[in-house]
């Protein structure tokens, strides 16, 4: 992780590591990233099972460090742990489907979009990466699952042909 140091007066200010998660993600979620991700890297060097920390803060890190450092594959690396941590954390799916995108991979976004629509069909956050993302095709054999061998090779074939959308 690219993250700057913490230098000695740190250390001194004798905050605990969830707490200094806490600070970080009450100030990402006021939109206070450069901030936010210097309370998280305070908690950094802890270990889930030796630490209180909360899920969410593998989740605002993992996003944190895809958006503004780059890396998306630590990023989502940390972000799956935050839900498997915690699986009815909307939250934690939100930024999980926000790095998928970063990543370029709409599909693990959707999917993660969906998994937290279960768990909070009205969380804002999913449910407004559902509208900027727009409405699935049907799949083409809709008789079969959606990620039936079959149906996915046909939708393939059917993105190569038409593009990405269908019209109207």
């Amino acid at each position: 992780m690219t993250m700057h140091a913490v230098d000695a007066s740190d250390s001194q200010m004798g905050l605990l590591p969830e707490e200094a998660a806490w600070r970080g993600i009450e100030l990402c979620r006021r939109g206070e990233w450069q901030e936010g991700f210097y309370w998280l890297s305070l908690a950094t060097n802890v270990t889930v099972e030796t630490s209180s920390v909360p899920s969410l803060f593998f989740a605002y890190l993992g996003y944190g460090l895809a958006r503004f450092h780059g890396e998306v594959d630590e990023g989502l690396r940390l972000c799956r742990r935050a839900v498997e941590l915690e699986l009815y954390q909307p939250e934690s799916h939100y930024y999980l489907a926000a790095t998928y995108l970063l990543a370029g991979d709409r599909r693990s976004a959707m999917d993660a979009i969906e998994q937290g629509l279960q768990v909070d069909a009205t969380h804002p956050g999913l449910t407004e990466l559902v509208a900027d993302m727009g409405p699935r095709r049907s799949p083409v054999l809709a008789f079969l699952p959606r990620r039936h061998a079959l149906n996915r090779w046909l939708g393939k074939a059917r993105h190569r042909l038409f593009g990405p959308r269908e019209a109207g």
